[in-house]
């Protein structure tokens, strides 16, 4: 029973520590691993460390009325390995970072300026929303790959910073991955999945 133990506790463990200081990403490579293969050590400088711009409010008047800055391994190559990331997002009044989902993180977001509604839908067969209001200051959690969005609901734009526990958390925005797909997902199945007329989904398509 004990080495039974030992040896499912095997498959479930992963080590914790790094085994180098770190792993600067080297996009340039042919290796593949899941992640991106390190660069010579030797070759590493501050600016793969560093990101600037982050003060800049984002272009938000688009169809949604936000903009998400990203800062994760494509933006700097030091995240590699580090199981970190963070976003900017600016939101124009009313404006929304629409519901989408993150495959690899979980989301901590924190309100810099304005009023954010926020929330996330539990999995199904509950498919419950749970929702906030959230003033300068506030911080909110959205589980690892659970659909969330936050809308702007003060009168003036909003600001939040978002921490990511991956590198490269990867982002899906529903209405973009269902209408939006290269190439198209079939109009009767788009229709019978959300039980509306084939020609509700063409023109949903349409706009995407």
């Amino acid at each position: 029973f004990a080495v039974l133990l030992l040896l499912v506790s095997g498959f479930q463990s992963f080590e914790p520590s790094p085994m180098q200081d770190f792993c600067v990403a080297d996009p340039a490579s042919l290796d593949r691993v899941n992640g991106l293969a390190c660069k010579d050590p030797k070759s590493v400088q501050a600016e793969d460390f560093f990101f600037s711009g982050l003060h800049l409010a984002g272009y938000t008047t688009n169809a949604v009325g936000s903009k998400v800055t990203p800062v994760n391994v494509a933006q700097v190559p030091g995240l590699n390995t580090l199981g970190i990331s963070l976003v900017r997002v600016d939101y124009a009044p009313w404006g929304i970072n629409p519901p989408h989902t993150h495959p690899r993180a979980t989301e901590i977001l924190t309100v810099l300026e304005g009023s954010l509604q926020v929330g996330f839908v539990t999995s199904n067969p509950e498919n419950r929303l749970i929702t906030q209001v959230l003033k300068k200051g506030d911080v909110f959690v959205f589980p690892i790959g659970l659909v969330h969005y936050q809308r702007n609901v003060g009168k003036g734009n909003a600001v939040a910073i978002a921490a990511l526990s991956s590198q490269n958390p990867g982002v899906i925005t529903i209405a973009n991955a269902v209408f939006g797909s290269d190439p198209a997902i079939a109009t009767d199945i788009l229709a019978k999945a959300f039980q509306v007329d084939e020609s509700i989904v063409a023109l949903m398509q349409s706009k995407f």
